[in-house]
């Protein structure tokens, strides 16, 4: 068994299509119209497009809102990255005007951030201390 799709809530597949792959830098896989403007628009790494997708989600369900407003004052992110190395991606993101909600700290086995991804959630990303 294997993570073949994830999925994060957007409050826009459009804006959140733009902010994770000309921002973030992920690829576009997927991008199915379903009907009633919403798609299965999904994204991967390019370090691996074979890999796992992100689907960004319309966040319609009369759920998602109160779910996701819960999660962002909580500062609990929707969904965590890993990356090479948290300082630098930090200071790539935030040139691109990425705003953080929390600066890079060592947590243990792994150094975090977490930042606002412009759609309604907050995201983290990690690497592992070596």
């Amino acid at each position: 068994m294997r993570i073949y799709v994830a999925q994060v809530f957007v409050d826009d597949q459009s804006k959140a299509e733009a902010f994770y792959t000309d921002v973030l830098g992920f690829v576009k896989k997927n991008d199915i119209p379903l009907g009633g403007g919403a798609r299965w628009l999904t994204v991967v790494s390019p370090e691996n497009p074979e890999g796992a997708e992100l689907l960004l989600e319309p966040s319609g369900h009369p759920a998602v809102p109160p779910y996701k407003e819960a999660l962002v004052e909580d500062g609990i992110p929707a969904t965590s990255f890993e990356v090479k190395n948290v300082h630098e991606e930090t200071t790539r993101l935030k040139e691109k005007g990425v705003v953080f909600t929390q600066e890079p700290m060592n947590a243990g086995p792994v150094t975090m951030a977490v930042f606002d991804d412009t759609c309604g959630n907050l995201v983290q990303i990690i690497h592992h201390n070596s």
